[in-house]
């Protein structure tokens, strides 16, 4: 029986997750995958085109709804991979007791305002030219490795290359 990862969406979930593919591609010969849109998860309406319209909402009570919803979904240990929002809802989820083997979070730039880290090994990745990106006083108090990937923005989970570069080193 091949091992389980879950994957959580960025904010625009299923609707837009081409991206996925690059994923399926490098993990379903190791693993299994199961895949959450944070939309649904959030309880928000997947058809709100507005980017900053779905962001606030997320803020506003989404990650809050995710996180809660993930805890009942999930309850053995596994490793946790979220792009960007996903990111975030997971290192809340593992603030709140999920049971997680690895976290690694893509673009995951609103963990910058987290002052705390759950207790499991994490791995963090991030565009150098993304202006959200947590400072280095922040990586610094977080302890974790952190790559940051030259010449790429917040959708670095979208390029085939460093989505390889990432997973590889779970296969």
């Amino acid at each position: 029986m091949k091992k389980e990862i879950i994957l959580v969406s960025d904010l625009w979930g299923k609707r837009k997750a081409d991206w996925l593919t690059n994923f399926e591609r490098i993990l379903l010969p190791s693993y299994d995958i199961k895949f959450y849109d944070a939309c649904t998860l959030a309880d928000i309406d997947n058809t709100i085109q507005d980017e900053k319209t779905r962001h606030n909402l997320f803020i506003h009570h989404g990650i809050q709804k995710a996180t809660q919803k993930l805890l009942t979904l999930e309850s053995s240990e596994k490793i946790y991979i979220g792009c960007s929002i996903g990111g975030v809802i997971l290192w809340k989820a593992g603030l709140l007791g999920l049971r997680i083997e690895q976290l690694i979070t893509i673009s995951s730039t609103r963990l910058r305002k987290e002052t705390t880290k759950p207790k499991c090994p994490i791995q963090m990745y991030f565009g150098a030219l993304d202006t959200n990106n947590p400072n280095l006083a922040w990586f610094k108090r977080m302890k974790s490795p952190y790559k940051i990937i030259e010449a790429h923005i917040h959708d670095l989970y979208k390029d085939e290359i460093v989505v390889a570069e990432i997973l590889n080193n779970l296969t």
